[in-house]
């Protein structure tokens, strides 16, 4: 055999040998699976956009709440058991402890708690508080999911959310959004609430439900939606208690049943800008005094209408729900120090405060 021929034939039967072996080791080169390119499906969906990794965080942490009241019956000479309604709540302990909104529960006989794996309990209140619209409530259970929780305060404007709840008792839904703004205040009769507003949709059902980051961690308890008149809800306007309020509203009830706060009776509106340059004061320093409730500390210490209050305990205030938090974190019979500035004077007062008494309706 001339030796050109050897040669060809020596590399043929190498190349054999060695594809034998190729296939024998990697078997999946019999299906070309190595030459098969993604489709351009397959590329976008390896690049989209979930909050699917969020949501399994967090979802199963949120629980629909069921209320029943004693009725009259037009059968039963006896009252009995009726639905009332209905919202959602948040697991933020092993223990069983869960928030909600006050106005899921009020004056229910019965609440009931639906949790995402199917197990049902009936809670106990554990305590409310009327002024932030929370209450907490306790099931026995074991195994519970709790929420994720951080350090929000520094939840920022523009911060993706999402709205977990349990609207019109269709069943647990995620609503999308933004956080629209920070510190709402004036949306509630008792003025307490440091609101953060969202575009998350948030319907009837929704309240006490979870406001959560895209991380899955608690932002916010849902509480409402903003409404005008008779016309109803307002598309796009929602809000959420900060989650650092509702914890630490929590972390009282469950240590006290109740929230002890500091009491001066005193009714203020924040100075404006131009008043304090007037005034020598720094821009957005101070509240003026309005109104002094009969017999209240203010009264005994001597503030007068018109004053305006530039300190407290040696703290700069600058709004009225800044003085309103400093005041109800002091503890009834605590003596506080009151700087303020009366007919272009300065002024230091000693106060000492009693204890905010709880709303009645």
């Amino acid at each position: 055999m001339p030796a050109i021929a050897k040669y060809f034939l020596k590399s043929i039967i190498l190349g054999l040998i060695v594809a034998a072996v190729l296939l024998f080791v990697l078997p999946q080169l019999k299906s070309q699976q190595w030459l098969k390119f993604p489709t351009a499906f397959e590329l976008t969906r390896n690049k989209q956009i979930s909050f699917a990794p969020a949501v399994n965080r967090a979802a199963p942490s949120v629980v629909n709440i069921y209320t029943r009241t004693y009725q009259q019956s037009s059968v039963d000479t006896k009252p009995t058991l009726q639905p009332k309604g209905l919202g959602s709540g948040v697991i933020m302990s092993k223990k069983g402890y869960l928030l909600t909104n006050y106005h899921v529960i009020a004056d229910a006989d019965q609440i009931i708690v639906a949790l995402q794996d199917g197990r049902i309990f009936t809670a106990d209140l554990i305590g409310f508080d009327k002024y932030t619209d929370l209450a907490v409530l306790n099931i026995d259970a074991d195994n519970l999911p709790r929420i994720p929780q951080s350090n929000h305060e520094q939840t920022q404007v523009g911060d993706v959310v999402l709205a977990i709840g349990n609207p019109y008792n269709l069943g647990q839904t995620i609503t999308q959004g933004i956080i629209s703004a920070r510190g709402r205040v004036g949306m509630s009769t008792t003025g307490r609430q440091n609101f953060l507003q969202t575009d998350a949709a948030i319907n009837e059902g929704n309240s006490g439900g979870a406001l959560i980051n895209s991380l899955g961690e608690l932002v916010g308890i849902n509480t409402a939606s903003f409404k005008i008149g008779d016309q109803g809800n307002t598309k796009g306007i929602s809000f959420a208690i900060p989650y650092p309020l509702a914890q630490k509203i929590m972390l009282e009830l469950i240590a006290n049943g109740r929230v002890i706060r500091g009491y001066l009776g005193v009714e203020t509106v924040s100075i404006n800008t131009v008043m304090a340059k007037l005034m020598g004061l720094k821009a957005n320093q101070g509240i003026v005094v309005q109104s002094i409730s009969p017999n209240s500390p203010a009264q005994r210490a001597g503030l007068m209408p018109g004053d305006i209050i530039v300190q407290f305990n040696d703290i700069d205030v600058n709004n009225v729900l800044g003085m309103m938090d400093m005041v109800a974190e002091q503890r009834p019979g605590t003596e506080s120090v009151l700087t303020i500035m009366r007919s272009g004077e300065q002024y230091r007062i000693k106060v000492k405060l009693s204890e905010l008494q709880p709303l009645t309706n």
